[in-house]
C-alpha cells in the first residue's frame, strides 16, 4: 500500500496546489494554537478547503477540547477531516459523531513516554486514525505540534502494531530521515511541516527531495 503524505501548515491556496502537485494526499490547516507555526484564520482554512480537489483530505487542526467548541470550529471551516491536537473527553468524540457522522476524526498523541502507548490505544476506540507527534501538552504553554523534533520511534512502532485504526507519524521528519522512520515505525501515513519549508515558505526543492525519499 502506498504510504500517504500529509503536508501541514498550509497557508494559502497556492501552497495547497504546490503540495498536491508533488503528491500530497492530505493538507493540514492549522487553527488557533497556544504555540507553534502555521496558524491561519478560520476564513482562510475554509477558503483552502473549498478549493481542494476531491480525493485530497483537508485536516482542520483544532486545539479545542469541548464538544460544542470543536463543533463550532469545524462548522466554521468545512474541512473533511478533524485533527484534535489535544486530549479530549470521550463526550467530545460522541458529540462530533452525532452532529457530523461523515466527518473523519484524527486524534493526535504526543509521544512522551510509555503512558503514550496506552493513551493512543484508548483513543483509537473512538477515532478514524491516530497521528503520533512530538509536542508536549504538559508544559505551561502547551506544545501541540510543529516542534520539528522527532520522538522515540520504538514507542510509535508499538502503537502501530496494536492500533485498530491507521496511524500517521509526525515530528521532525525530512528527506534525510524519512526512510529510517518508515522502516522503524511502518506507519500508514507521514505528516510534516518544517521539513519541507525554507524560512517558513513551502519549498519545491525540499518537497521534491522528500517525496523522492519516501517513494525511493
Amino acid at each position: 500500500m502506498k504510504i500517504r503524505v500529509k503536508i501541514c501548515c498550509i497557508g494559502s491556496p497556492e501552497e495547497a496546489r504546490l503540495a498536491i502537485s508533488f503528491g500530497a494526499a492530505a493538507l493540514g490547516l492549522v487553527g488557533q494554537m497556544p504555540s507553534g507555526p502555521g496558524v491561519i484564520s478560520d476564513a482562510r482554512i475554509a477558503e483552502i478547503a473549498a478549493q481542494t480537489p476531491p480525493g485530497v483530505a483537508t485536516f482542520l487542526l483544532s486545539s479545542e477540547t469541548s464538544g460544542p467548541a470543536v463543533l463550532a470550529h469545524q462548522l466554521r471551516t468545512h474541512t473533511n477531516t478533524l485533527q484534535l491536537v489535544d486530549q479530549v473527553p470521550t463526550s467530545t468524540y460522541h458529540a462530533v459523531r452525532t452532529a457530523l457522522p461523515a466527518l473523519k476524526i484524527v486524534q493526535v498523541i504526543h509521544v512522551l513516554d510509555e503512558a503514550s502507548v496506552g493513551e493512543a490505544l484508548a483513543a483509537a476506540e473512538y477515532v478514524d486514525a491516530l497521528l503520533l507527534d512530538s509536542g508536549n501538552p504538559k508544559l505551561s504553554v502547551k506544545e501541540l505540534g510543529g516542534t520539528g523534533r522527532t520522538h522515540d520511534w520504538s514507542l510509535s512502532r508499538r502503537i502501530v502494531e496494536q492500533s485498530a485504526v491507521p496511524v500517521y507519524l509526525a515530528g521532525g521528519l525530512h528527506a534525510g530521515n524519512v526512510q529510517e522512520a518508515i522502516e522503524k515505525v511502518q506507519p500508514f501515513g507521514l505528516d510534516l511541516c518544517s521539513g519541507v519549508r525554507t524560512q517558513g515558505a513551502l519549498d519545491p526543492y525540499k518537497l521534491e527531495q522528500f517525496f523522492n525519499a519516501v517513494y525511493a
